[in-house]
């Protein structure tokens, strides 16, 4: 079903309904940090700096700071001096020595299969198919598929029903014209701006099929004389010079550091000056030990795609360097928030 009139909100609230799908894996993480790494053990006897724990169990880096942002957001890790330590609540429940240790009980389900491909996750930085499902390809190749393609893009549509309009009541878009949707599967957040803000129009980039499944469900919406759709890939093709907002939702989430900065990029300079740039997402705080639901749903990240939740200080840090100005942060609903940056 597709929701066609999307200046309407629900009547009730449905975020922890979304929570308790994006964190199906966390609790797989900390099973494994307990029982494969026994990691509170070891960082009680030695507080260690993030490299070290690399070093330490031969992990790879954006998996283990998805772990270890998951288990700071948990109350079991702090870091102090750039050292990682344990918490009194680990040190008197999840570490050998202590009296009251559960890790035992804990680790008694570390060779459930998907702790294992977790487990390979931290090792290889390997993403696992899409939901763990057996053969399947990963996420970005498995997109190329039709029957895939099509499950997918319904699945974030019904989720940007309830995020989409929150994201177009939230920003001033007085001033500009015409947004590009990068990544926008279903074109559901150019859809929701548009029908928001009658002076824009917009355009939706994404990948065939997916290109196809946009121009149904943005007719099924009447906005096909609002909304255009390209197809083609965001990493290749070059971006519109047409277009004064720049848009990624839910997408940066999916791709690694490099990935990102090069989207980026690509998006100062194909903005005009006076151009803005919105990064629709769920953010990692500055300190990176929360949102709880937030650590929860990059642990399903990392396990799935090539990406993670990424913090505030990540993503600014990234912009600023690229030449963007004016960041800004604007919550709205489900524990999500838009990075806000101007190219002046």
């Amino acid at each position: 079903m597709i929701l066609e009139n999307l200046t309407a909100v629900p009547a009730t609230n449905p975020s922890r309904l979304m929570s308790l799908r994006d964190g199906v894996y966390a609790a797989d993480l900390f099973t494994v940090a307990v029982g494969h790494l026994n990691i509170f053990s070891w960082l009680c006897r030695k507080p260690a700096k993030f490299a070290e724990i690399c070093r330490k169990y031969g992990i790879k880096e954006r998996p283990t700071d998805v772990m270890l942002t998951l288990l700071k957001a948990y109350g079991l890790l702090e870091v102090k001096d750039g050292r990682y330590s344990v918490t009194a609540l680990a040190a008197e429940h999840l570490t050998d020595s202590a009296e009251w240790n559960l890790g035992p009980y804990i680790s008694s389900q570390k060779g459930r299969p998907v702790c294992l491909e977790m487990l390979q996750v931290l090792k290889t930085g390997e993403p696992v198919g899409w939901g763990g499902e057996k053969d399947e390809e990963e996420w970005v190749l498995a997109m190329e598929r039709e029957d895939f393609s099509e499950t997918f893009t319904a699945a974030m549509d019904s989720r940007g029903a309830y995020l989409a309009p929150a994201l177009a009541k939230r920003v001033n878009f007085s001033g500009h014209k015409r947004l590009l949707d990068i990544g926008g599967s279903s074109g559901i957040y150019a859809a929701a701006v548009v029908s928001k803000h009658e002076h824009m129009t917009a355009a939706v980039l994404d990948r065939t099929p997916v290109d196809k499944i946009a121009r149904y469900a943005i007719g099924k919406r009447g906005l096909q004389d609002k909304v255009d759709v390209i197809a083609g890939d965001m990493f290749e093709v070059e971006f519109p010079g047409d277009c004064d907002i720049h848009l990624y939702s839910n997408v940066l989430h999916d791709w690694d550091i490099t990935e990102v900065r090069a989207l980026l990029e690509k998006s100062y300079r194909a903005l005009p000056e006076g151009g803005m740039l919105l990064i629709h997402d769920a953010h990692v705080n500055f300190d990176k030990n929360g949102p709880l639901e937030i650590a929860e749903y990059s642990v399903l990240l990392m396990y799935s795609t090539r990406g993670k939740c990424y913090s505030y200080q990540e993503l600014g840090d990234m912009l600023n360097e690229i030449g963007f100005t004016g960041i800004l942060v604007i919550p709205t609903v489900a524990k999500r928030s838009i990075i806000l940056a101007k190219k002046m």
